[in-house]
């Protein structure tokens, strides 16, 4: 065993040594001739019976200690001796055994780790390192922190340090790991063996990989300093992570003519040329350069490659041509003659400029001007029947061709107009709340939103109508009773336009007549009468009057007994409703006789409710005639009906109510002042106001220039004036 004390023995499992023949009286010494070149053993012979055993021990003066470290085992070469000359060799492999005599070493003592903010909990961070050169379970040791924490833990055999906890980003961990060994010390005490710094720094996570944006530019080939494409690299990250460290080509310029230059300020980059100029004859359509970005994060991320086409502008011979190969443009069909379309034009023009319209598309209402290009009207457009005028205007001396397309607005130039001059229906007065009672409704020859009609009744008057502003039909919106309200409603319904710059109106009158229904039956003015005669009472003498009142526009109303009247004493005037005797009394042997008669009112279709009449004939004693009766009230209700009516029939006049003083366009526009001349640059820019022309402000006025060959135009201020 390693750094065994002096004289310590080897120990085998076998016996060394030689066997002594009993017969021979040998003294056998041992001595070790070869492997024992530092004196490390020593030999000893011991006889015991027949046997002399070699014995190997540690030599302690030799100065030479045992260190399996060092060397583990050692080859003897061990010789015998005995009296005579006789001597016999043999081989002793002596094996060290170890002792744990050393302590784990860590390498290095120090350790920086970093953290992702993103790590998950268990992630591998780093791994610490020792070493034990004793073997076998003296050459085990565990690891552990010197302090509990609770973001980290590090593996008790493999050193590997491991997230236990959410770190927090820009925390930083000074940490102090020991290493034990697991062995039984020679020496000392078991404990610490050895220790190592360990720093954890949490950063931020590169999550997102540079965004590159490009534009592509064209610089001139005759550029000192072009710039081909200007490039903006994004990165969401903060701090580090959102750093770029290099745009750079990647692809597409083996002969490195190009490079990205950044700018002073910002992630923006510029492709540039290199100091050695470019042969743009070997690349006529441009070269396609592949970039891309890098960031600073750990580990970096790349961005997407993105191509740009890197191209120069070269000069090229002017081409004649017309600035516009359609020229659109849209016209009021009241434009006035002379009224300017549109001005076509080649360039650069030639000194002797021709244009004209091409044969076939030649119109009689629009004039070119030969020089300027300048297309005018020469009529009305009203009469033209087509929506859009399709001209080709043709140059003589270069016979170039170009086409203007004449798309012609309607200029609501037409006023609705109803199906009749007027309109008279004649409707019941029971007829259901809305029911249509006409159709009011006015057509528009004007195209598009000019053709649309919107109806509306005219003025303020409170009417039981209402208008369907689409279709025009009108329908009633209350009750209507002859016996209450008007009879006779006159009114007018317009018609507008949805016309612009201004719109058209209409307006037809209306009259609508009530019809009286007998809708109502008779009313008795007095019900439930009681009353006492002489028996002498006198034949056609008035008893009671039975009068009742036909609210219908005050009906003629008849009347009949229907019961009581079986023996024929009374007769009921069936025109006035008069209760008398037909015949006398007096002859009668009657001594208090009590007749109940059942009397109606009726106007030939209505029925009334039954009235009944008490009359009690007595003898003597007695006023001739006592009748009392129960009003109903029935008079003083035909009263506030009659007054009612009579307040309904004072009706405004159709033109009553609200009337639009601004439906009428009276009067003319008037200008405050007009120059009679007008100096202008020749520089002036095309759209540059020259003059402003004022009018008397009473409606929006739309003007226009008619003059055959101005070159200018004027602004209108479109209103919304009905005509």
């Amino acid at each position: 065993m390693q750094n065994s004390a002096a004289r310590t023995y080897t120990q085998s499992a076998v016996r060394m040594g030689v066997v002594l023949d009993p017969a021979l009286t040998w003294e056998v010494r041992y001595s070790i001739e070869a492997g024992n070149s530092e004196g490390i053993f020593q030999t000893e012979d011991l006889v015991l019976g027949d046997f002399s055993f070699l014995r190997v021990q540690t030599n302690g003066g030799s100065g030479g200690t045992l260190n399996r470290e060092v060397q583990d085992n050692y080859t003897l070469t061990v010789r015998a001796t005995a009296q005579g000359g006789l001597e016999a060799f043999t081989t002793v492999f002596v094996n060290i055994l170890d002792m744990n005599d050393l302590r784990p070493l860590f390498a290095p003592t120090s350790y920086s780790f970093v953290v992702s903010e993103g790590s998950p909990l268990g992630a591998s961070v780093g791994r610490v390192t020792a070493t034990d050169a004793d073997v076998g379970s003296n050459g085990q040791f565990y690891y552990f922190f010197r302090e509990r924490v609770e973001l980290f833990s590090v593996h008790p055999t493999s050193g590997v340090v491991t997230l236990t906890g959410q770190p927090i980003t820009g925390q930083r961990m000074e940490l102090e790991v020991r290493a034990v060994d697991r062995g039984i010390k020679l020496y000392g005490t078991n404990g610490v063996s050895s220790t190592a710094k360990v720093v954890l720094t949490v950063e931020r996570v590169n999550e997102f990989s540079p965004v590159l944006s490009m534009v592509a530019l064209v610089p001139s080939w005759l550029d000192q300093d072009p710039v081909f494409a200007v490039v903006t690299v994004e990165d969401q990250d903060e701090g580090v992570c959102g750093d770029i460290e290099w745009v750079s080509i990647v692809e597409g310029d083996p002969l490195e003519q190009f490079k990205v230059d950044r700018s002073p300020v910002g992630n923006e980059y510029k492709v540039v040329k290199t100091s050695e100029p470019v042969d743009w004859k070997k690349f006529p359509y441009g070269c396609n350069l592949t970039l891309q970005a890098k960031d600073r994060g750990t580990p970096p991320l790349f961005s997407n490659t993105q191509v740009v086409q890197v191209l120069v502008r070269k000069p090229q011979a002017l081409q004649v041509r017309f600035d516009k190969q359609l020229y659109q443009v849209r016209l009021s069909e009241i434009a006035p003659p002379g009224t300017i379309i549109v001005e076509v034009r080649i360039t650069p023009g030639p000194p002797n400029v021709n244009y004209s319209f091409s044969p076939f598309s030649a119109s009689p209402y629009f004039l070119i001007n030969p020089l300027t290009g300048v297309i005018t009207t020469t009529t009305p457009l009203t009469s033209l029947s087509q929506d859009v005028v399709e001209l080709e205007v043709l140059e003589q001396g270069s016979k170039l061709r170009t086409r203007v397309q004449v798309t012609i607005e309607d200029a609501n130039g037409n006023t609705p107009t109803f199906a009749r001059p007027a309109y008279d229906v004649s409707i019941e007065e029971t007829m259901p709340v809305g029911t249509v009672i006409l159709v009011v409704s006015a057509v528009d020859d004007d195209k598009g939103e000019n053709g649309c009609i919107t109806h509306s009744i005219a003025g303020l008057q409170a009417l039981p109508f209402t208008i369907d502003q689409d279709s025009g039909e009108l329908r009633t919106t209350r009750e209507l009773d002859y016996e209450t309200s008007s009879d006779l409603y006159m009114f007018s319904v317009r018609a507008s336009d949805w016309g612009s710059p201004y719109r058209r109106e209409n307006e037809v009158n209306v009259t609508v007549r009530l019809i009286n229904i007998n809708d109502n039956r008779p009313l008795f003015e007095r019900v439930g009468c009681r009353g006492m005669i002489e028996q002498d009472f006198p034949v056609g003498q008035n008893i009671v009057t039975m009068s009742a009142v036909d609210i219908d526009d005050l009906g003629l109303v008849k009347y009949r007994i229907l019961s009581g009247n079986d023996l024929d004493y009374f007769n009921l005037n069936p025109d006035s409703g008069a209760l008398a005797l037909r015949r006398s009394l007096a002859s009668a042997n009657l001594k208090t006789v009590v007749f109940n008669l059942k009397v109606e009112a009726t106007d030939g279709e209505l029925f009334s409710e039954p009235n009944y009449v008490n009359v009690t004939v007595v003898r003597g004693g007695m006023p001739s005639r006592s009748v009392t009766c129960r009003e109903t009230g029935v008079a003083q209700r035909l009263a506030e009906l009659v007054l009612q009516k009579a307040t309904a029939l004072r009706r405004p006049r159709v033109d009553e109510g609200y009337t639009d003083l601004f439906s009428a366009n009276r009067l003319t526009p008037q200008f405050e002042s007009f120059p009679s001349s007008i100096v202008v640059r020749e520089d002036l820019a095309k759209g540059a106001s020259v003059f402003q022309v004022g009018d008397v402000p009473r409606c929006d006025v739309l003007f226009m220039v008619n003059e055959l060959h101005v070159l200018g135009s004027i602004q209108s201020r479109a209103g919304c004036c009905p005509s």
